[in-house]
């Protein structure tokens, strides 16, 4: 069988799913414009399992599109407006005396939801911050000593301004490398996108339209294609040894200090397998790999500060070490 042949006979096998998700594409990106390869990378990170950081500057539709996302799948969602105040409690939930019955009660915090918007992360204090870090790793939380598990799916979808000092907290490595992906939403690109962008909100009724859009799909669905991206979607070891090397060439990197963990690899892994069936394959391809890199494990690499300081970035960092791994030949596999 070619290589076309088989993409064709792929495709056809997953003819429902791919509809859904380029549906489901089309859904969240209503409210954007000129911004199709953001949602397309975002809905991969949440048909991986992982959390996504949206870091980028105010006013480019960070929260819209985190919302937007929420309401196309027919989540149960949550928005966290962190500010510099705010408590652990405040986002776990707390126990308190209930005189009726002479004992604790549990009030849930906002953390038990399919969807938490951690809107700008960075302006809460780093105790608040450590507060996520048992949800998003283990998808529970430990209050008062009593472990509850969260409901799933549960994601977290975060926002915060790289350049603003006043006020905010820079994110720990360790909660960082639990971001799945980062993404940058990025000004408009042309004068035709800068205008379609007001002339999409004058059509607007109201400042937030998400509360009007209705679902592309049901929860059970979504996750449904979750479950077909872990189980439906195959990586050969060419391309397994192809994501170590990857990893292994940043960490090598002459400009690098510390480098990505195996739960980078791990995230190229996923994220990968995920692109895979949006893009209406059941195999993952080398090109699905080098489309993540940067996404998946600039976040994790932390540059010499000489080097930093010299104009260099993580990102190209991770580009140039890239550039030095032979990419494998994809081999077509013949469907049983």
């Amino acid at each position: 069988m070619k290589t076309d042949d088989y993409l064709e006979a792929s495709h056809a096998v997953y003819k429902d799913e791919v509809n859904s998700l380029q549906s489901l594409i089309r859904g969240v990106g209503r409210s954007i414009v000129g911004k199709d390869v953001v949602v397309e990378k975002l809905i991969a990170g949440a048909l991986a399992g992982g959390h996504v950081l949206m870091e980028d500057y105010p006013g480019l539709g960070k929260t819209l599109l985190v919302k937007t996302f929420a309401r196309s799948v027919s989540a149960d969602f949550k928005r966290v407006q962190f500010t510099p105040d705010i408590l652990p409690s405040d986002i776990l939930g707390t126990k308190i005396w209930n005189q009726e019955t002479r004992q604790f009660q549990l009030y849930k915090g906002p953390i038990f939801t399919n969807i938490l918007l951690a809107d700008e992360i960075n302006r809460a204090p780093p105790k608040t911050q450590s507060a996520l870090l048992e949800a998003m790793e283990e998808r529970q939380v430990t209050i008062d000593g009593e472990t509850h598990k969260l409901p799933r799916p549960f994601f977290v979808l975060a926002t915060q301004n790289p350049v603003e000092q006043e006020g905010t907290y820079p994110l720990p490595e360790a909660q960082m490398d639990r971001f799945l992906i980062r993404l940058s939403m990025g000004y408009p690109a042309t004068d035709e996108e800068e205008a379609a962008i007001l002339q999409r909100r004058a059509g607007w009724a109201k400042d937030d339209p998400t509360g009007d859009y209705k679902p592309v799909m049901d929860l059970q669905q979504f996750d449904a294609l979750r479950q077909r991206v872990e189980n439906g979607v195959i990586v050969s070891s060419d391309v397994m040894l192809y994501i170590g090397r990857v990893v292994r060439a940043v960490r090598a990197h002459h400009q690098v200090r510390v480098g990505p963990s195996p739960r980078g690899s791990l995230a190229l892994f996923k994220l990968s397998k995920a692109l895979a069936l949006l893009r209406g394959r059941d195999f993952v391809v080398p090109d699905d790999v080098k489309t993540f890199a940067v996404d998946a494990l600039a976040h994790r690499t932390l540059l010499k500060v000489e080097d930093l300081l010299a104009g260099g970035s993580p990102e190209k960092a991770v580009r140039e070490a890239m550039a030095t791994v032979p990419v494998p030949a994809a081999k077509p596999r013949r469907l049983s």
